[in-house]
């Protein structure tokens, strides 16, 4: 039968779909992999997709999975993705799935990302005259700093794109709730390392050396204020620094300090004055104290920018399917960042969240994501496979 997005029958089919949507995510939160080579990931995916009639594509570089289906009838071609990777860290929960590899949890959601697109998929598959056009499936590696939408994109992912969308889990939502907004949804994730140089000795006789440890720790703060006193107060940027490190012990005053964190901003202008900025700062301060010092910024993930028309339609999309005491427009953007930034930068799109906080604890007292504690609901993946299909749908 044709299903259409709102009456009640798209959510429906997703509900049905929940042995599937949560056995696959299971199977995969109890086998984490890192970065962009999952082979054990895709093969599990590459298993649920068979017999679908999908037209399947794997990585070169990666072991992403990109998968077409095609109505047969001309329209456009839209883009759903969802990330694969875990993170190095272990898990301590108690579910009867938890991670069965050491050090390594699917801390971000990603196994429920994939477990929801690939039962979108098995609902689109069914019903191919509810669309016209192309529907391609993007399953992602590599999210986790490894840059793996830039790879999928360099490999022709975006190629006859007309539109995408992308969901992730929160577990700091209301369950089973779909939010989004126009315009910077998370901010871009630059690195930095700074070392100050200075000149070793004894810590009897600082001033027979050039202690760099009053330089870093002045370098810090001037960092801070730099942060405060240099961006429009009505926009945002942060600067962490959350790593330091000199000496060896306590009688010795090191030649070096190590300094090294995360900038943070939500549009580029300020992307670029905070890098710029933390160089001049770390240079100026570390001379001040007589020393030297090195900085070096590695660029990370661009700001992920919703485009407007599209957030706007993820709005629509979910009070129709969901009802409107499932949807909430976002009120401010995270400082959290996304790969997805580098889709959105290529076509227009949206991305959304949706809620999993667990039954019964507080909002604010659910393990977050990248906690070694996290954990989600599974009662309403419905909500995402029923938003992943109606993004598709929609014409």
């Amino acid at each position: 039968m044709t299903i259409s997005s709102g009456d009640g029958g798209l959510l429906e089919a997703a509900r049905h779909l929940d042995p599937d949507t949560i056995e696959l995510r299971r199977l995969i939160h109890k086998d984490p992999e890192l970065g962009l080579q999952l082979p054990r990931t895709q093969a599990k995916i590459l298993d649920a997709l068979t017999g679908l009639g999908l037209t399947i594509t794997v990585g070169r570089e990666t072991t992403s999975v990109t998968a077409d289906l095609d109505s047969g009838r001309p329209g456009p071609t839209v883009l759903l993705r969802g990330d694969m990777d875990a993170l190095p860290l272990t898990e301590d929960s108690d579910v009867p799935f938890a991670s069965e590899r050491d050090g390594l949890m699917h801390a971000c959601g990603h196994d429920a990302h994939v477990a929801m697109l690939v039962s979108a998929a098995k609902l689109l598959s069914q019903n191919t005259d509810s669309f016209n056009g192309r529907i391609r499936f993007m399953f992602q590696p590599g999210e986790e700093g490894f840059h793996g939408a830039e790879f999928m994109i360099d490999e022709g992912v975006l190629d006859g794109v007309d539109r995408a969308f992308a969901m992730h889990v929160f577990t700091r939502l209301p369950d089973g709730v779909v939010l989004t907004r126009g315009g910077s949804l998370m901010a871009s994730a630059d690195r930095f390392e700074i070392t100050v140089h200075g000149r070793g000795g004894h810590a009897s006789a600082p001033h027979a050396c050039v202690d760099p440890i009053p330089a870093a720790a002045a370098t810090v703060t001037g960092l801070h204020t730099m942060v405060s006193r240099s961006v429009d107060p009505t926009l945002s940027g942060l600067v962490t620094v959350a790593h330091i490190e000199a000496g060896t012990t306590n009688n010795v005053i090191p030649p070096s300090a190590f300094l090294e964190g995360t900038i943070r901003a939500l549009d580029a202008k300020t992307r670029a004055d905070l890098n710029a900025g933390l160089v001049r700062v770390a240079q100026h301060t570390a001379l001040a104290h007589g020393c030297t010092c090195t900085s070096d910024v590695i660029a990370g993930y661009p700001v992920t920018v919703n485009h407007d028309e599209q957030a706007r339609l993820v709005g629509e999309r979910a009070r129709e399917v969901l009802g409107d005491d499932h949807w909430m427009e976002m009120p401010r953007p995270l400082l959290g960042a996304e790969d997805f930034s580098y889709v959105l930068q290529n076509v227009p799109g949206a991305m959304a969240f949706l809620g999993v906080c667990p039954p019964g604890v507080e909002l604010d007292q659910a393990a977050p994501n990248h906690s070694n504690l996290m954990e989600i609901s599974e009662a309403n993946l419905s909500h995402g496979v029923a938003m992943y299909a109606a993004m598709g749908m929609y014409r």
